[in-house]
């Protein structure tokens, strides 16, 4: 079966950068839509941002012009490149992958999550 495991996450400082990685059990073109999401403590969760088959993307208005979700297709491997971070961005951030269904709800998986922690 399908599973998603994320990592890259941490302690960083205001302004640097991390990139998180989750590393698929399968071909991402197995996958319609893959995104990052974010659940911070007190707030509701967040889609960060999101990639289809194609590669067009999709990001937050928060986090637009910092981070850059990529995918290795080879590697079986979807990224999330994030710069000029801020205490705002803290948070568990969760891979997301979909496939599309003709009746129903998609189906839907999620990793475990990865903490990232931005001190000022």
């Amino acid at each position: 079966q399908v599973q998603l495991v994320e990592s890259g996450g941490g302690l960083v400082q205001a302004g640097g950068s991390l990139r998180l990685s989750c590393a698929a059990s399968r071909s991402l073109f197995t996958f319609n839509t893959m995104a990052w999401y974010r659940l911070a403590p007190g707030k509701q969760r967040e889609l960060v941002a999101s990639s289809i088959r194609s590669g067009s993307t999709n990001y937050a208005d928060s986090v637009k012009g910092r981070f850059t979700i990529s995918r290795d297709n080879a590697k079986n491997t979807l990224y999330l490149q994030m710069n000029s971070l801020k205490p705002e961005d803290t948070a568990v951030y969760y891979c997301n992958a979909e496939i599309n269904s003709a009746f129903g709800a998609p189906v839907v998986y999620w990793g475990q999550g990865t903490q990232v922690t931005v001190s000022s």
